[in-house]
């Protein structure tokens, strides 16, 4: 019987990953990484909804319920170091970046196939909507997950590909709808495995409101500077600002500002009209590449620049240093310095980068 790790984060598609496991004959290990806050009385008051990405207490009551066996294992430190610090940093640097993308590449997975090592297990299973399909030679390759609407391959292409032969993706392929039919099946209190809220570290208010408590310093005031030079007004801090807002300004204009950049050397924010969001291309470093080992002349692709937005039909082009540059066929809207741009062939993970920076504007 082979034995599988699952990365049981309390919530649903975890839990169903987990059920699905044990239906299918492997003996399941449950494995809970305690990233951010302990379960203490002031948290358990809260809706699981309300809490972090690892929900302990509902995570061990799925394991009780399937007869798994299951454990915590505290990775707070290096969360902290590895995720919430490369956080509070990108923004200070005036980028935008994704905890999620680098959760997974830097600490959720790679913990995971730790444990997995140590126990002697043969995989490790998660709850995301994605596909690990093999090709005509047998290699093996990331794809989206079945539910368009769900699809999380773009969190996940900074994975290590070595690691594709040991991942199993159980509700890669099924839609939410079926995942939600298979909980109530097995008993699941469905008001306490709802979806969680995007960045789980931030459990209050918005990720503004985490900056100014986690790193109070942050916060410079500077000018708001329109996109011909002139001073408009003064900003809270570069941090607290991205490309494309509008809202919590407060600037007055005959016509709608919208961030166009921010500028952290200079401790600006550039503020500028709809139309001077639209960018025609971007320069993308700090690659990941799963499908292809590299980058030698153009191709053509999908981009997806940001997880909502749909992929385009873009060209890649090789540039020096492991760079490349992407030319899209048709304009793109704020275009964000630290977010990731995923590679697609149709459903395929050709890989992806870290935007730096956007018409040649660091």
């Amino acid at each position: 019987m082979k034995i599988v790790v699952v990365g049981m984060s309390g919530g649903v598609d975890s839990s169903v990953t987990a059920a699905m496991l044990v239906d299918q004959g492997y003996q399941v290990v449950g494995v809970t990484l305690q990233t951010w806050e302990t379960e203490d009385d002031a948290t358990t008051s809260k809706k699981w909804q309300e809490r972090g990405c690892c929900k302990i207490g509902i995570a061990r009551y799925v394991a009780e319920r399937l007869h798994i066996a299951h454990q915590v294992i505290d990775i707070r430190e290096h969360f902290r170091s590895a995720v919430v610090q490369d956080f509070i940093d990108g923004y200070r640097s005036g980028q935008t970046p994704n905890p999620c993308v680098r959760c997974n590449e830097r600490v959720k997975f790679g913990c995971l196939v730790d444990a997995a090592r140590e126990m002697g297990a043969d995989a490790v299973a998660t709850g995301h909507y994605a596909q690990v399909v093999p090709d005509a030679a047998g290699r093996l390759h990331l794809h989206k997950g079945g539910d368009p609407k769900k699809d999380q391959s773009y969190f996940l292409y900074r994975l290590n590909r070595r690691w594709l032969s040991g991942i199993l993706f159980p509700v890669g392929g099924l839609h939410k709808d079926e995942v939600w039919r298979k909980a109530e099946e097995i008993g699941l209190p469905a008001d306490e495995v709802k979806e969680s809220q995007e960045i789980c570290f931030v459990t209050k208010g918005d990720y503004r409101s985490f900056l100014e408590q986690e790193a109070p310093q942050i916060a410079q005031r500077g000018s708001f500077v329109g996109t011909d030079g002139a001073v408009l007004g003064t900003h809270r801090g570069v941090p607290f600002y991205t490309p494309g807002q509008r809202r919590g300004l407060g600037l007055s204009a005959e016509q709608r500002l919208y961030v166009v950049r921010v500028d952290a050397a200079t401790n600006t924010v550039v503020v500028g009209r709809e139309e001077e969001l639209l960018e025609s291309g971007c320069v993308v470093g700090d690659l990941n590449l799963l499908s292809v080992d590299c980058l030698e002349e153009p191709v053509r692709a999908e981009v997806k620049v940001r997880y909502a937005s749909p992929a385009v039909p873009a060209t890649i082009g090789p540039l020096e240093e492991g760079r490349v540059r992407i030319e899209f066929d048709s304009p793109q809207r704020a275009l964000s310095p630290g977010q990731s741009a995923v590679f697609y062939q149709g459903d395929l993970v050709l890989g992806g980068g870290i935007i730096e920076a956007t018409n040649g504007k660091d």
